[in-house]
C-alpha cells in the first residue's frame, strides 16, 4: 500500500550486482556478457540511488570483459546512476576491467587488484607424439591457419604474430584503464606490466579509491535507512548430465587455475 501514498518518503535503494568467477567460461559460475546482461538491465532499471558491484574475479576473456564493462557504462549513463565497485578477494586482469567500469573502486585491505596485462597459455606435445610414433598431418589453405599448433614444433614467425596480437589487446586494456581512472593513476613504470597490488598499495598507485566495504560505505553515502536489493546469477537446482557436466567440470577447473595464480 505504501507506494500508493505519495507523501510517504521512500528510503534510497542500492542495487547490488555480484560479479563472481572467471570471465568468459561456460561453467555454472562463469561470467559473460550474456550471463549478466539481464541482471544488469534489471539492476539499473529498478530506479536505484546507485548500483554496487561486488567483484571477485581473476579475469578471463578480454572480449567478454570489454562487453560487460561497456554495458555497465552504457546503462549508468542512460539511467544517470552512479556505480561503485567493491573488490573482495581479487579483481585482476579482466576482473579489474570490470571494476574500472565503476565511478569509484573500494577494496578490502587484503584485496588483490591489477594484473593489467594479457596472457596466452598453451602446451606443446610434439615430442611426445614423436616418441609414440604418431605422425601429425595438417593441411591448410592459408599459411597462418595452423598457427601455434600444439602438436607441431613452435616457430618464431608464429610467436611473433601472437606477440603482436597480445600487444594490441594490451593497448586496448591500458586505454580503458587510463580512460576510466585518468589522473588518479600514479606515474609508476610497473602499472601496466601485469603486476598486482594489495589493498592500500593499490590505492597509492591509483587502482582503487578507498579501503571500504559495501554496507558501511553505502550507508555513509545514502544514510542509515538505505535499502539493498540483490541481483545474482541463478544456479541450476540439479547438476547437468553427460557432456554438459564434463564441460562444466572443465570450466570450473580452469576457473580454479585462474584464482590459483593469486594464491586463492
Amino acid at each position: 500500500m505504501r507506494r500508493w501514498i505519495p507523501f510517504i518518503k521512500k528510503h534510497p535503494q542500492v542495487a547490488v550486482v555480484r560479479l563472481q568467477g572467471a570471465i568468459g567460461t561456460s561453467g555454472r559460475g562463469g561470467l559473460s556478457d550474456r550471463s549478466v546482461a539481464g541482471l544488469l538491465e534489471k539492476a539499473f532499471g529498478s530506479k536505484p540511488a546507485a548500483v554496487a558491484l561486488e567483484i571477485n574475479s581473476p579475469g578471463g576473456s578480454p572480449v567478454q570483459s570489454a562487453l560487460i564493462g561497456a554495458r555497465i557504462r552504457r546503462l549508468a549513463e542512460e539511467k544517470d546512476v552512479p556505480v561503485y565497485a567493491f573488490v573482495e578477494d581479487v579483481a585482476a586482469s579482466g576482473g579489474y576491467w570490470l571494476a574500472s567500469a565503476a565511478d569509484e573502486i573500494f577494496a578490502d585491505s587484503c584485496s588483490i587488484l591489477g594484473s593489467i596485462g594479457v596472457i596466452s597459455a598453451g602446451f606443446g606435445a610434439h615430442v611426445f607424439l614423436q616418441r609414440q610414433g604418431i605422425e601429425r598431418r595438417v593441411h591448410t589453405a592459408g599459411k597462418s591457419k595452423s598457427m601455434l599448433d600444439p602438436f607441431k614444433p613452435e616457430n618464431e614467425e608464429d610467436v611473433a604474430r601472437l606477440n603482436r596480437l597480445l600487444g594490441q589487446l594490451h593497448e586496448q586494456f591500458i586505454g580503458h584503464v587510463r580512460e576510466r581512472r585518468g589522473e588518479k593513476l600514479a606515474d609508476n613504470p610497473d602499472l601496466f606490466t601485469g603486476e598486482v597490488w594489495i589493498g592500500q598499495s593499490a590505492i597509492e598507485v591509483g587502482l582503487a579509491d578507498e579501503i571500504g566495504h559495501l554496507v558501511p560505505v553505502m550507508k555513509d553515502r545514502f544514510g542509515d535507512k538505505v535499502q539493498f536489493r540483490r541481483f545474482e546469477q541463478r544456479r541450476p537446482l540439479l547438476p547437468r548430465l553427460g557432456v554438459q557436466a564434463m564441460q562444466g567440470a572443465m570450466s570450473e577447473i580452469e576457473e580454479r587455475a585462474l584464482f590459483a595464480r593469486f594464491g586463492l
